[in-house]
């Protein structure tokens, strides 16, 4: 049986707000996603509108994306983080925003494909069958 592809369109969004939206509107139906990391990962389990035999995730101007959803958006992000996070957490984050302040560790394009990654091929979520492909 052949998977249901998906396409993610790079120059449409260039935060990860705008992001969520669009694969809100490719990929979910009748489901908003917000931009949380750890729904996203939920959200490639199935359930959420998705294909519960997997998919294909075919991510166009992914270049494009990797430049926009750099580390100035991993700050956005890990600012956010860091107001509502439990006191024994502030040492790790300022840690991690010290780093993506110098343009050093992982960007938010960096996450986002990481995540997407565990659910397919040689992922720690495989049996999801999610495919990426960066085009």
């Amino acid at each position: 049986m052949e998977k249901t592809e998906y396409i993610l369109d790079g120059s449409a969004f260039a935060t990860l707000e705008e992001f969520s939206q669009h694969f809100s509107e490719r990929v979910l139906r009748g489901y908003q996603w917000h931009g949380n990391l750890d729904s996203l990962n939920d959200i490639l389990r199935g359930g959420f509108g998705t294909p519960e035999a997997g998919f294909v995730l075919v991510w166009r101007d992914h270049a494009l994306s990797r430049s926009r959803l750099g580390h100035a958006e991993m700050v956005k992000r890990l600012e956010r983080i860091r107001q509502t996070c439990h006191s024994s957490n502030v040492a790790r984050v300022d840690a991690e925003l010290s780093s993506a302040r110098k343009g050093l560790g992982p960007t938010m394009f960096d996450l986002l494909v990481e995540i997407i990654r565990r659910h397919g091929e040689g992922g720690s979520e495989a049996e999801d069958g999610v495919d990426l492909v960066l085009a």
